[in-house]
């Protein structure tokens, strides 16, 4: 009896350990951990692994070739990715590989995926720290979508209050009811076509005025491409220049002698200062100029009474006779 139970008890063991065994070898199957074949470690380093876990799986070009194996915080910016892959992939992946981390589908476990680099390099060794890729922030993806989304409302908003308005503008509706509007518009067309001919017609004759200039063609021409026009041109100026340079020495001539004009008028003794400045003379000479004024009226009255004396009439009618007749041989001269 004791001898059966401590059979049952070894069997019970045997089932147990055995049970124990099979989960640990398809556990390890499922985690790809190549219980049965050779791998070599590669190692990665990221600044956030954005969830990332031991014994998530490993993928080269979509395929599984190993799985992670440990995650070793180096600081507080620096995160050690150690992955065990498998030999078959050894020949495959090379040392300027990159190393990023995905999502296995859209909210499945996070997996570490390699892709080739396009320069040549050495195949990879084990050990070997491979280059790493910043992983896409899920959630920043998450935020800038939130955003995105809050603009796109915000812009549909707006959109249904512009498609609102323009439902209720008379004006616009009048416009696009209009049947004469398609004409003037095509009226306006048209005349933008003729300015722009004209503006074209324009600039076609710059051109050819710029070109006969280029040419020597007229006066601006010959200025612009003719020396010797250039030269006679530099000594007109240079005459220029002179006569104004006599001209300033004449201006402070006539400066000096309207100085010297005033100086004699307001200080001087001549009798332009006393023209001006003596009161009393200029009187008296008033009355000498109606002095002479009367004597040359008395003067005239004489003389007409001399022509109307019989004893000096005949002397002045010989006088007008021969003043006519020099006046008509002038005459047949001309």
């Amino acid at each position: 009896m004791i001898k059966q139970n401590a059979n049952n008890i070894k069997l019970g063991i045997f089932v147990l350990a055995g049970l124990i065994f099979l989960i640990l070898i398809l556990y390890m199957i499922g985690r790809n951990r190549n219980l049965f074949g050779s791998n070599f470690i590669l190692k990665v380093e990221f600044e956030n692994v954005q969830g990332l876990k031991a014994g998530n799986n490993v993928r080269y070009a979509g395929i599984d070739v190993g799985t992670v194996k440990r995650i070793n915080l180096i600081n507080d910016t620096v995160t050690e990715v150690i992955m065990t892959i498998g030999d078959k992939a050894k020949t495959i992946i090379r040392k300027n590989a990159i190393a990023s981390i995905a999502t296995d589908g859209l909210v499945g476990n996070k997996v570490v995926n390699i892709t080739s680099a396009k320069q040549a390099s050495a195949l990879a060794e084990d050990g070997d720290v491979l280059r790493s890729k910043k992983p896409l922030d899920t959630d920043d993806m998450l935020r800038t979508l939130s955003r995105t989304n809050n603009d796109v409302a915000f812009i549909a908003e707006n959109l249904k209050t512009t498609v609102s308005r323009l439902n209720n503008s008379t004006a616009l509706w009048n416009i696009l009811n209009d049947k004469a509007l398609p004409h003037n518009l095509q009226l306006s067309a048209y005349h933008i076509r003729l300015a722009t001919a004209k503006a074209n017609s324009i600039v076609n004759d710059l051109y050819a005025i710029v070109s006969n200039v280029k040419n020597g063609g007229g006066s601006l021409g010959a200025i612009l491409t003719d020396t010797a026009f250039a030269y006679n041109l530099n000594m007109a100026v240079t005459k220029i220049e002179t006569v104004s340079d006599h001209a300033d020495t004449l201006s402070l001539q006539l400066s000096h002698l309207v100085t010297g004009i005033q100086s004699d008028v307001n200080h001087g003794s001549g009798i332009v200062n006393a023209l001006l400045k003596d009161s009393g003379m200029v009187i008296k000479l008033n009355e000498s100029l109606d002095n002479v004024q009367k004597g040359t009226d008395g003067f005239n009255q004489n003389m007409e009474a001399l022509k109307h004396n019989f004893l000096f009439r005949g002397y002045f009618r010989k006088i007008e006779s021969k003043k006519k007749q020099e006046g008509k041989q002038v005459t047949t001269a001309r």
